[in-house]
């Protein structure tokens, strides 16, 4: 027989572990599936990878290189209430599965000019030396853009098949949800 006090025992350790799960998937750490192919040959679509959320949590810029999850929706402010209503749960019972996490990597940061030249990525008049990128950039015009204060610029490491800040422009720090551990 269930007694009121093993009732609310249970209750309330379920709340607590719910709390908990919910503090740490908004501000620690947050499992992502790779949607697409713009990642190709680093990650695959469908494979699950696992982010550190603490460069969103604390506003940190990120490093060259690093692999994030980003928000696409750039032209419009992040708030808590958009972390913790886009916890899966949440997402569940709303009925909504919008696909606006994007995984990119980081390849400006604020002040930095990005070009392209001859289909060749440069940052700052360098050429960049990019090992993970599926094959040769077939990207026509020559652009050249200055990443403001309180963003960067990432990029898909499938580039001829990746909406990445070349379409959608450049990612307000605070879109960055985090960055890939593995």
């Amino acid at each position: 027989m269930i007694t009121l006090t093993k009732a609310w025992d249970w209750i309330s350790t379920c709340g607590i572990v719910f709390v908990l799960t919910l503090f740490i998937s908004i501000f620690i750490f947050q499992p992502y599936k790779v949607e697409g192919h713009s990642m190709n040959p680093t990650l695959h679509d469908q494979e699950r990878i696992y982010v550190s959320k603490l460069q969103h949590t604390f506003s940190c810029m990120p490093e060259y290189g690093d692999i994030v999850i980003i928000d696409s929706r750039v032209n419009r402010n992040r708030s808590i209430k958009d972390d913790i209503m886009e916890f899966p749960i949440f997402q569940a019972i709303r009925g909504k599965t919008e696909h606006v996490y994007f995984v990119k990597r980081v390849i400006g940061k604020p002040g930095d000019v990005i070009e392209f030249k001859d289909n060749v990525l440069y940052r700052n008049g360098e050429k960049l030396i990019e090992p993970y990128i599926k094959e040769a950039m077939l990207y026509n015009p020559e652009e050249k853009w200055v990443v403001p204060e309180g963003h960067i610029f990432v990029m898909g490491d499938n580039r001829n098949h990746s909406l990445d800040s070349r379409a959608l422009g450049y990612i307000p720090i605070d879109h960055n949800m985090g960055k890939m551990l593995f």
